[in-house]
């Protein structure tokens, strides 16, 4: 492993990402912990990123994430690093810095110290339609798959819920539904069992 060199997240390109906490620990210890890492994942992520899927559980994370081109960066909402001011607007340093400011958050409220995830964060890049709309149900489905709930509509932390309501939402919604052709097939694809034979290179555990 000491020769890996993760995948640069390119403009213009899907990715999952993923992430666990060091060594299988937890990340997410009460509910306020859920919320801290969504309000950094928007300060961090949305300006850079559209935001396809996305579930945190107990001790790991999935995303599905679009990287913005420069044209479609709002540069006045972007937010870099506390440190310094990003010379040039890079996807993979921004998701750094939400891991990092997320853990100092996390550190001092546990009174712990060290690294809470595992690093460099893992991504797979998503090249056909095909593949986004299997990972879309896979992200998802994660919660049951992983046995912490019956039903991903019970689930209160994965973009599920939002896809599937009307109230207003940074996630790509529209662009979703279409995938599948309607929410109603949407809905239905999700309460079928999928196999994801077909995107084994692009799951990660």
């Amino acid at each position: 492993m000491k020769n890996y060199k993760p995948l640069p997240l390119e403009q213009g390109n899907y990715y999952h990402i993923y992430n666990r906490g060091n060594n299988g620990i937890d990340v997410f210890h009460d509910t306020e912990s859920y919320y801290h890492f969504l309000r950094l994942y928007d300060k961090y992520i949305s300006p850079i990123a559209e935001t396809y899927a996305w579930c945190l559980l107990k001790n790991h994370f999935h995303i599905l994430v679009y990287i913005k081109m420069d044209n479609e960066i709002d540069s006045s909402k972007f937010e870099y690093s506390s440190v310094e001011k990003a010379k040039t607007i890079n996807a993979s340093n921004q998701f750094g810095y939400l891991f990092n400011a997320y853990t100092q958050a996390i550190n001092k409220k546990f009174k712990r110290t060290g690294s809470l995830f595992e690093t460099p964060f893992e991504r797979k890049q998503i090249n056909s339609e095909v593949y986004l709309k299997n990972l879309i149900y896979y992200i998802n489905n994660n919660p049951v798959h992983h046995g912490f709930i019956d039903k991903m509509s019970l689930y209160p932390w994965s973009s599920f819920q939002t896809i599937i309501s009307d109230k207003p939402t940074k996630l790509k919604r529209d662009d979703i539904l279409d995938i599948y052709g309607s929410k109603d097939n949407f809905i239905e694809y999700h309460n079928q069992k999928q196999s994801l034979n077909n995107i084994n290179n692009f799951i990660i555990e």
